[in-house]
């Protein structure tokens, strides 16, 4: 069943609780894995350009499953986000940001996370005009202890961190004032994908769709 949420929000933080971080490594995974997490309740999906079948994924998913927002990750120079977005993807997000990157994420007309882990790179985000990061890696970087501390003094930053969080953790994110939705892959557990059992990939997006008091679309 698609997912009601509608194809875009003003925010790609605003799509759902939780943001699946997917590595595909055989493109004919791509439209059924998606499906399943549409299914779940969970229509923004980050494929990540590490792998030689990413920009393949993308491009199926964005033709055959209309319920997903389907976008880059691990997105580290401008012809990566050219080859992103000729593919189809809706959103970007990298692992850090320089200028030559920001100014290629913004010139590609598409919402983009750059990534951030210290207060320094969300200050000189901020003085660019950008409010929406990833934080990575979230919990190797102070978790949401350091998260929250932010929050005081640069309110106006809000954040999707990703990088060690799981079902058991990403509540505590979730409550944090400054944390629109997390990223993670826990949805997407090795042996559930290689059997391509995409009916427990499907209950397990639901359940972390759930994580969300106000369900899926917020």
């Amino acid at each position: 069943m698609a997912s009601p949420c509608p194809p875009l929000h003003a925010s790609v933080l605003d799509l759902a609780p939780v943001v699946p971080v997917v590595v595909v490594e055989d493109a004919a995974d791509a439209v059924p894995l998606a499906r399943a997490l549409v299914a779940g309740g969970l229509p923004a999906i980050e494929v990540t350009l590490r792998t030689p079948a990413a920009l393949e994924a993308i491009r199926q998913i964005a033709r055959e499953v209309p319920g997903a927002v389907v976008g880059a990750g691990t997105v580290i120079g401008p012809e990566q986000v050219a080859q992103a977005v000729s593919a189809g993807a809706r959103f970007l997000v990298s692992p850090g940001w320089t200028d030559v990157l920001l100014a290629a994420m913004r010139a590609s007309g598409v919402p983009f996370l750059p990534g951030v882990s210290t207060a320094s790179e969300v200050v000189a985000l901020l003085e660019r005009g950008v409010r929406e990061m990833k934080f990575f890696p979230a919990q190797a970087a102070g978790g949401t202890a350091y998260l929250r501390s932010l929050s005081g003094p640069l309110p106006q930053a809000r954040f999707c961190p990703t990088g060690g969080i799981g079902p058991d953790s990403a509540p505590d994110y979730l409550a944090l004032p400054n944390v629109g939705c997390v990223g993670g892959s826990w949805m997407l557990p090795q042996d559930a994908v290689a059997a391509r059992d995409w009916g427990r990939v499907e209950a397990l997006a639901r359940a972390a769709a759930a994580l969300s008091a106000g369900g899926t679309c917020r």
